[in-house]
């Protein structure tokens, strides 16, 4: 198979286009022909060497593809609904930017009625990573109201769709006013400009002095303090990377006096049971969404393959809205 691998940590142009063994399925696996590739942020930071490889997955970064199941264990397909020569998108540990991957079946879902490849290929990451944090961690509930911190990342735009669609409130917060009234468009109620506005002050301002009740935090630092300001009793902060930093110091007795909760998590460690579960509420709360095209995919661009380096490049940037994804 064709595969991109990192040659060496460093910057984008450590990647490399090779040619690999295809990996073989085992038990309750399958093997995907690949069509395309999502890009995602893990991925920068395995590059750089600052997100150690898993144990027993695949040292080829990539943590989301789509395309045709060409073999796999029968009975854990059957037991799924799916079947040799089917379309899915799968989350997976590693091995993504390659034209030929293995998935478990519990993390693979049906590509939707009428989407593109490289559409459920934008999908996996982002979704289980919001469904899991936002929903089950977060407990978001219709009617109370969400913070998204970088809503034009592939997180942002898919947290704000998903807050709306089921009937909550979106604060996202952009670092330029472009960015800002591409949250706008995708569905957010407010947008904060950060670079020009405390988005704490702002958050109490639009709620009235209520503050929020779910923060999707991908920055950390020195950003928990002031979510810690502006949370709503009872309101949760869950955060997701630590692009800010890994300290940070917050005012306790806010925690106290609110009843608020701080906490977090990381996917790609995982066991694929826990993976699974989250497959099995997305396909039967979320997926009926994307069929309807309720909420849809949003591609700032597409690579072949070959142009890994430039895909993460512009991931690097910060100049992306939505998803990069790569092609085969």
């Amino acid at each position: 198979m064709k595969a991109v691998e990192i040659a060496v940590y460093g910057g984008p142009e450590v990647l490399r286009l090779v040619e690999r063994p295809a990996p073989v399925p085992g038990a309750g696996e399958v093997l995907i022909r690949v069509a395309a590739s999502g890009v995602n942020r893990p991925d920068v930071l395995q590059r750089t060497g600052n997100y150690p490889v898993p144990p027993g997955a695949s040292d080829i970064p990539g943590l989301e593809v789509a395309g045709e199941i060409v073999a796999g264990d029968a009975v854990a397909m059957a037991a799924a609904g799916l079947k040799t020569g089917d379309h899915v998108c799968a989350l997976l540990a590693g091995g993504g930017y390659a034209d030929h991957c293995v998935a478990p079946v519990g993390q693979c879902l049906p590509v939707p009625a009428g989407w593109s490849d490289v559409e459920a290929a934008s999908l996996p990451e982002t979704f289980f990573t919001v469904w899991s944090n936002v929903f089950e961690r977060g407990a978001l509930q219709a009617g109370e109201t969400l913070l998204v911190q970088g809503g034009t990342s592939g997180i942002g735009v898919t947290a704000i769709q998903l807050a709306k669609a089921l009937g909550a409130t979106v604060i996202a917060t952009a670092g330029s006013d472009d960015k800002c009234a591409a949250c706008l468009s995708l569905g957010a109620d407010h947008a904060i400009n950060y670079k020009t506005h405390d988005f704490a002050v702002e958050a109490k301002r639009i709620t009235d002095g209520r503050g929020v009740d779910v923060v999707l935090d991908m920055v950390a630092g020195d950003y928990v303090a002031r979510e810690v300001e502006c949370l709503a009793e009872d309101g949760r902060i869950v955060i997701i990377a630590v692009q800010g930093g890994t300290r940070s110091q917050f005012h306790a007795g806010l925690v106290l006096r609110r009843r608020l909760t701080i906490t977090g998590s990381t996917l790609r460690p995982r066991p694929v049971a826990f993976k699974s579960a989250i497959a099995r509420g997305l396909r039967e709360q979320v997926w009926p969404l994307l069929a309807r095209r309720t909420v849809r995919p949003i591609i700032h661009s597409t690579f072949p393959a070959a142009q890994a380096a430039a895909a993460h490049a512009l991931m690097e940037s910060g100049a992306h809205v939505g998803k990069i994804v790569l092609t085969w």
